[in-house]
């Protein structure tokens, strides 16, 4: 049995997770997969009620379970409060709680989605990256202060933070091409020469994986124009958390990106996109994102490659047939709800 939490939090969040959730019904069936599920309180929906945006009942549930899904937090009704009851804080904090230090974003362009990227198709056609983002350290939860004149974010890092997440891009890498790209600042910063210096002694480890460095600058240009030579890359916080919605580019919309972030025990799961409050309740958001972190889901935390693999592949297979919602439409496209294409992934399983 595989106990999940429910975060549908806020903006389309509630209804991305409702459209979503009987997919994994149906993958259960299919593939004899147990599943108990508990929804909670998260963001700036929680700080309404409890005015906490990540309340202790929470927690709790979280804590006792194998993995947690999470719709989307965030909006402007929440912009002024002090940033510890920001929803944002509420993410920082089952972050640091869970221990949740890589993330993992895959990227990849689909055909039907010519009209909504800026490349010529010769420069674009078959791209499939992983972002792998180190979530916990970096100048987001280094030391931090401010007075009047001065402020400051401190990037810290320690050697064995470093190792365990390129640790994770080389074995993601022998999965998949067998090449890393680790992405650093080494000629300016100190935390990037630790960084660059504890992924050469792990690459010895990994011999089969060729292994190109690249500072963060240069990263984002070749992200622009020659993204295919790309299959993982492997980076520190704020790099990453800047690279991967670069990327998101390459796939035409942010609606179309999942992300696992693990750590621990406890896997989150959600999509990459906002919490689009000015298009929630109105049945435009675009579910796939959300559809295909269930799939992560599946992968990582149910260690069911196959079951994972049913959901992409049902995705593939309404979006070869043009269906789309208002983000990814194109001018030939069939324009559907959240709810029906949802339904559409469903009947493709």
């Amino acid at each position: 049995m595989t106990k999940l939490v429910i975060l549908p939090g806020d903006g389309i969040g509630p209804e991305i997770i409702d459209a979503s959730l009987p997919i994994l019904e149906k993958v259960s069936e299919k593939f004899n997969l147990e599943f108990s599920m508990e929804t909670a309180d998260f963001g700036g929906n929680a700080y309404d009620k409890h005015g906490n945006p990540f309340p202790d009942e929470t927690w709790e549930k979280v804590q006792n379970s194998n993995a947690v899904i999470l719709g989307s937090v965030g909006g402007p009704k929440w912009d002024d409060l002090p940033r510890e009851l920001r929803p944002e804080a509420a993410l920082l904090g089952i972050r640091k709680r869970l221990g949740l230090y890589c993330n993992i974003r895959p990227v990849k362009y689909h055909d039907i989605l010519a009209s909504k990227v800026v490349w010529k198709e010769e420069y674009i056609k078959g791209v499939d990256i992983v972002i792998i983002r180190e979530l916990t350290g970096g100048a987001y939860f280094g030391a931090k202060g401010r007075d009047e004149h001065k402020a400051f974010d401190n990037i810290e890092y320690t050697a064995e933070e470093v190792e365990r997440i390129v640790r994770r891009g080389f074995e993601i890498a022998m999965n998949r091409k067998k090449v890393l790209h680790s992405v650093d600042k080494a000629n300016v910063l100190e935390s990037s020469r630790l960084w660059r210096e504890v992924t050469l002694r792990v690459a010895k480890e990994y011999p089969e994986v060729r292994l190109e460095h690249l500072y963060v600058d240069n990263a984002a240009l070749q992200l622009v124009i020659n993204p295919k030579q790309f299959d993982v890359i492997v980076t520190e916080n704020m790099f990453g958390d800047i690279l991967s919605d670069q990327a998101a580019a390459l796939a035409g919309s942010l609606g179309m990106l999942p992300s696992a972030s693990l750590g621990g025990e406890i896997g989150v799961y959600e999509p990459a996109h906002g919490s689009a409050p000015d298009i929630a309740g109105q049945d435009k958001a675009n579910p796939l994102a959300t559809i295909l972190s269930l799939a992560m889901m599946l992968r990582f935390t149910c260690k069911n490659e196959e079951a994972a693999k049913a959901i992409e592949v049902a995705v593939e297979k309404v979006m070869n047939a043009g269906f789309a919602t208002i983000d990814i439409a194109g001018p030939n496209s069939k324009l559907v709800g959240t709810k029906e294409m949802a339904e559409l992934v469903l009947k493709e399983i």
